[in-house]
């Protein structure tokens, strides 16, 4: 009798073969349910047993001790983060120096995307006290909310001006760049008065990737540690159930290349600038992306103390 395993996931292209069932288990009766927003608390969450998580938000958890959770060192949404900062297509800023001494947006201060986008920065001599920070939605679109989550500082890491969407304090001049893990609607259209701050982000991404040997991990899959211990192989399960799902997905892009005009360029760069184990899962195999994660969130103050990796993936590394 396979067990049953409630799971929220966002609606990652990769993940389709298992939603559908092209990809199954015999020990798993997987039942996806597919939301907008990530579960705000997993733990407190009678309809699921795993979710899709923050790294960042996982690593508070670890760091204070709750323990009700157990996370996966699968990272089902990972991206580089240089094309992940827009201005305005008449703006000077051209490059990540550039953004010294400006004001800059960001769509949640403790954002595991975000983290990482700082982390960039800094690699150029940008760090938090070298700009003036505002935390607020994006668009008109997205509900206001707490984007400081605590971490707010008078004259350094302020919310947005009267609640405003950052595109329009862009376009007015309030603010110099805007960080984004999703880009506002219309921004890829011909007419959109925004752009990236890099021209040539995928350089710039291709060279960090060779510096720091991965691609940024900023969601992972969170497990109640409780049918954990039940099922102690059940995580093992799931990673290689997802990562045969990618696998399989990629595998068909790479035949149904023309839904997108250029697509089969894309996967031949792709192929060309990246390994064939740029996404690999497990513990061992992102040792280093983990370490260096941990180690923004402690040099950004998000965590009083620098986590090792062994303490984020205490089951994974126990069983090593």
């Amino acid at each position: 009798m396979p067990v049953t395993l409630r799971i929220a996931l966002r609606d990652w292209d990769y993940m389709t073969p298992l939603v559908l069932g092209d990809v199954s288990s015999t020990r798993l009766d997987i039942k996806v349910d597919r939301v907008s927003t990530l579960v705000s608390s997993l733990a407190d969450d009678a309809a699921h047993d795993a979710a899709e998580l923050s790294f960042s938000r996982y690593s508070q958890m670890r760091h204070d001790g709750d323990d009700r959770i157990v996370g996966m060192p699968n990272f089902i949404m990972r991206g580089f983060r240089h094309r992940c900062i827009i201005t305005t297509k008449d703006s000077p800023i051209r490059t990540l120096s550039d953004l010294a001494g400006k004001n800059i947006g960001v769509t949640g201060w403790r954002d595991s995307g975000n983290t990482w986008t700082r982390a960039a920065l800094r690699r150029e001599g940008v760090g938090v006290e070298d700009a003036m920070w505002y935390a607020g939605r994006l668009t008109e679109a997205h509900p206001i909310a707490d984007r400081l989550d605590g971490f707010g500082r008078p004259g350094r890491i302020e919310a947005a001006p009267g609640e405003r969407p950052m595109v329009d304090l862009l376009l007015d001049g309030g603010l110099d760049a805007v960080f984004t893990p999703f880009m506002p609607k219309g921004f890829f259209d011909q007419e959109s008065p925004l752009r990236q701050v890099l021209d040539d982000f995928r350089a710039a991404e291709v060279s960090y990737f060779h510096e720091v040997g991965y691609i940024p991990g900023m969601h992972l899959i969170g497990f109640k540690a409780d049918i954990v211990k039940e099922h102690p192989w059940i995580m093992d399960e799931l990673s290689e159930l997802i990562d045969e799902s990618q696998r399989l997905w990629l595998e068909k892009r790479e035949k149904y290349a023309d839904t997108t005009p250029w697509m089969i360029d894309e996967l031949r760069r792709c192929a060309a600038d990246l390994p064939p184990s740029w996404n690999i899962s497990g513990l061992a195999e992102n040792e280093a992306m983990i370490a260096d994660f941990a180690e923004e969130l402690y040099e950004q103050k998000i965590m009083p103390r620098l986590l090792t990796p062994a303490e984020l993936f205490p089951w994974h590394a126990e069983a090593r």
